[in-house]
């Protein structure tokens, strides 16, 4: 179980850097208001929704304990993510704000995972 695990971890951390890495090579756009959502951050924010619900369903199935309440703010933080990812996709261009929150949440989602014990 515990290799199972760490592929699901392993594939969770692709999808956040693909979603963290899409933003980051828009910041130059950002800055001259031509930033658009990639495919590469929607994709990589579901691969984390569903490797996320994997590990935790991998987790309990294997009686580890989880922290429910970290795992359901992390969800929220994501769900947000790929709202704004989703609807503003197909925009030529995204405004600062909603990429900037796309961003800090993102940011704030690693320092949850990885602060929060």
């Amino acid at each position: 179980m515990d290799v199972l695990i760490n592929v699901f971890v392993a594939l969770h951390i692709i999808g956040i850097a693909s979603l963290l890495g899409g933003f980051l090579t828009q910041m130059k756009a950002m800055g001259a208001g031509t930033a658009r959502f990639v495919p590469a951050m929607l994709h990589g924010a579901l691969t984390m929704l569903v490797t996320g619900v994997i590990l935790v369903g991998l987790n309990q199935a294997d009686d580890q304990t989880v922290n429910n309440v970290k795992i359901i703010v992390k969800l929220a933080l994501l769900v947000v993510i790929l709202g704004l990812v989703y609807v503003k996709r197909d925009e030529e261009s995204v405004g600062k704000g909603p990429f900037a929150a796309v961003g800090a949440l993102t940011t704030a989602n690693i320092f949850i995972a990885t602060v929060w014990t």
